[in-house]
């Protein structure tokens, strides 16, 4: 059974009026980079929705989600370049392959909680970093080229897209991948809301804040752990997917740490555990990154000071100042619904005391 009322309806029109916006814009001619940028953001974004069910609604510090990524980025290209099988088909293999890597770092984690289970699932997004640039055995030749099996240093290309440049020619194709991007961001949010307002959703929080009372009550952590692990990483996987598709490689570099920072502040600027916060952080972060980009030397200044000013202002993330708004301003039209003649008689009053 789902959490139904007000807080659904509101959702569901402001996500309705979203997606009409989003999927207006490329009928109103901007430019390739701002398509390409919208693009990049819909991807982080489904990123991070899936990454905010592992670590702020269930309260694992769970660091292994750009590796569950880049497993999926990397298992899309490499079906597609030594198998030959199309990108359609190998994003959905690579969303699966995804489920059962996250199962294994679960598995690997169960035992452990807090900052250990950060630190081996950063260990695991690490050594999957050096396995892929320490690869310098030649797999296959290309004319001359000597090439590796994991693209090593230079990244994995040539293994195709999703067809948008034959479909829609090389002037229209990025609106393509916007539209693909899109709608599995739009899939992925949905989910996640789903899982937010479920009895799964409150079993995860459930254990995340009083982990004791709920396993008293009969919930079983290590299922509940590996449940969300699983469940983030469909979604995550075909991120990693289309990531690949849209750039037509791959490399280590998304498994960097400043990306993995990158989009970490994505969550604590929108709002740990909020519905909406990921959507909203990642907005808010590449907006800041835009708006600095010519600005090299103080540009990870300016990320610290958005941090530190939403953290100390905005303890719940933008997206809880957000709602403590909307409740405000509710509160305040459902008292003067209820009783208008008090409230004008209070105008007056002021009025006359003036």
């Amino acid at each position: 059974m789902f959490e139904t009322g007000p807080n659904w309806r509101r959702d569901a029109a402001l996500g309705a009026v979203l997606i009409a916006i989003m999927i207006a814009i490329p009928l109103l001619g901007p430019s390739r980079y701002f398509i390409g940028q919208l693009t990049l953001f819909f991807i982080w974004a489904t990123v991070v929705s899936q990454w905010n069910l592992v670590f702020g609604v269930a309260g694992i510090f769970s660091l292994a989600q750009m590796a569950i990524f880049a497993f999926g980025g990397f298992a899309t290209g490499m079906m597609g370049l030594y198998l030959g099988i199309s990108l359609w088909f190998t994003l959905v293999l690579a969303g699966v392959g995804s489920i059962l890597f996250s199962i294994i770092i679960g598995l690997a984690c169960l035992r452990l909680r807090g900052p250990y289970v950060a630190l081996l699932t950063l260990a695991i997004a690490q050594v999957m970093y050096l396995l892929i640039i320490t690869d310098t055995a030649c797999f296959y030749m290309e004319g001359v080229t000597c090439r590796n099996f994991t693209g090593g240093t230079r990244g994995l290309a040539k293994f195709g897209d999703f067809g948008f440049r034959e479909m829609l020619g090389r002037r229209e194709y990025l609106k393509g991948d916007y539209y693909l991007s899109l709608f599995l961001l739009v899939l992925a949010t949905v989910f996640s809301f789903a899982i937010i307002r479920s009895p799964l959703g409150f079993a995860f929080r459930a254990l995340r804040d009083n982990p004791e009372y709920g396993v008293s009550r009969g919930l079983n952590r290590f299922k509940y752990q590996l449940l969300v692990f699983a469940m983030s990483a469909f979604f995550t996987g075909l991120a990693g997917g289309v990531f690949a598709g849209h750039f037509r490689v791959i490399g280590a570099n998304v498994l960097s740490l400043p990306l993995l920072l990158f989009l970490i502040s994505m969550m604590v600027v929108g709002g740990l555990g909020r519905a909406w916060g990921p959507i909203l952080g990642a907005a808010l972060v590449m907006l800041a990154d835009e708006g600095m980009k010519d600005f090299v030397e103080i540009r990870n200044m300016g990320y610290g000071a958005l941090i530190v000013a939403i953290v100390v202002l905005l303890p719940q993330g933008a997206a809880g100042g957000l709602e403590q708004v909307w409740e405000w301003g509710r509160r305040q039209l459902l008292w003067w619904r209820r009783d208008p003649r008090q409230s004008a008689t209070g105008r007056a009053g002021t009025g006359r005391r003036e």
